[in-house]
């Protein structure tokens, strides 16, 4: 088997129960979300742990997985991009496919049509900038999110990055990662724009009037 396709293979397996959030799974759970056989999530379970990609927590005769870090679940998710581009990625059809592509969580950060649409409302706004180091979040941004009910001191406090771009496997550009794209989540979860479904975000009626003028 070609490393692509092993790749394609093990975003496909995780593509649900890891990065949309931090919780711990069983090899069973997990096998039976991602539609493979024991043997076959047993395989993949041990090739991303050996890679020190998740953790694994005994409870009695549980052994429970787990993202090992939130950088692994934007990795994860930037593979996802790549599995699709390559044609291996299966896509679960119904409602629920279109309502994960309009929002969902991307580990601790939004995703989907909603997010990138943000991210390049912000960059023309001037609110995000690149340079040579990477994504920056400008003085302009800084206090756009502070009109929005960021705290200054939650986007300090981590000793993550404020902003990275991290790569939306559906959409195809970029959505905004890093401290600033957790903090908003949680701002969007407060004024109760969207609300968690399993990993789907669902936009409310606020939410689509408050999407609608960010940002502008």
């Amino acid at each position: 088997m070609c490393h692509a396709t092993r790749c394609a293979r093990c975003c496909r397996f995780h593509r649900h129960p890891f990065t949309g959030a931090r919780r711990r799974l069983t090899a069973g759970e997990l096998a039976k979300d991602a539609g493979v056989t024991a043997q076959t999530a047993s395989g993949h379970l041990r090739q991303l742990y050996e890679g020190g990609l998740i953790k694994v927590d005994a409870q009695g005769r549980h052994r429970y997985y787990s993202l090992a870090s939130a950088p692994v679940g934007e990795l994860l998710e930037q593979l996802l991009g790549a599995a699709t581009q390559l044609g291996r990625h299966r896509t679960r059809p119904g409602p629920k496919d279109s309502q994960m592509r309009r929002a969902r969580t991307c580990y601790d950060h939004m995703a989907g049509e909603i997010a990138v649409d943000l991210f390049d409302r912000m960059e023309r706004a001037g609110l995000l900038t690149f340079s040579r180091t990477g994504l920056v979040l400008t003085c302009d941004g800084h206090g756009a999110l502070q009109a929005l009910g960021v705290s200054p001191f939650d986007l300090e406090r981590s000793s993550r990055p404020t902003c990275r771009s991290c790569f939306d496997w559906s959409e195809r550009r970029p959505h905004l990662a890093g401290q600033a794209g957790a903090s908003l989540l949680r701002r969007f979860i407060d004024l109760q724009w969207v609300k968690r479904d399993g990993r789907a975000l669902r936009v409310t009626v606020e939410g689509e009037k408050g999407f609608g003028r960010l940002f502008m």
